[in-house]
């Protein structure tokens, strides 16, 4: 199994989990994460590139997992991705180092999962 692969397991696993639950201001509290990145004055690529850096800033290795494998959904290219992690590092610092190191590495494995390479262009 990749990374990917376990990553996508475990999140879905332990989401059924929680909501499982039946905890109103948790089900609530997904339900507006999944309303926040939904198409609006904002496309959804942008919005996952902003999640992404967010996620660099604020060092959460499972949300920055998450905000790559939608910016490979939504259609993000490498270049943009390596913009991203700049601005996240140039805002977060070197504490951001470690954290593109393993987002380069998930990412790449995104790339190599579907056979695509983007690398430029919109």
């Amino acid at each position: 199994m990749s990374v990917v692969d376990d990553f996508n397991a475990y999140r879905s696993k332990m989401n059924e989990v929680i909501l499982s639950k039946d905890n109103l201001a948790l089900k609530r509290f997904f339900a507006l994460d999944q309303q926040m990145y939904r198409e609006g004055a904002l496309d959804v690529r942008t919005k996952e590139l902003l999640g992404l850096v967010a996620s660099m800033v604020l060092r959460c290795d499972d949300c920055i997992s998450y905000h790559l494998q939608k910016c490979h959904e939504a259609g993000a290219t490498t270049e943009m991705i390596y913009e991203v992690f700049a601005i996240a590092n140039m805002v977060g610092g070197s504490i951001c180092i470690p954290h593109t190191r393993r987002a380069a590495a998930f990412w790449e494995e995104l790339l190599q999962s579907d056979g695509s390479d983007p690398k430029a262009g919109d």
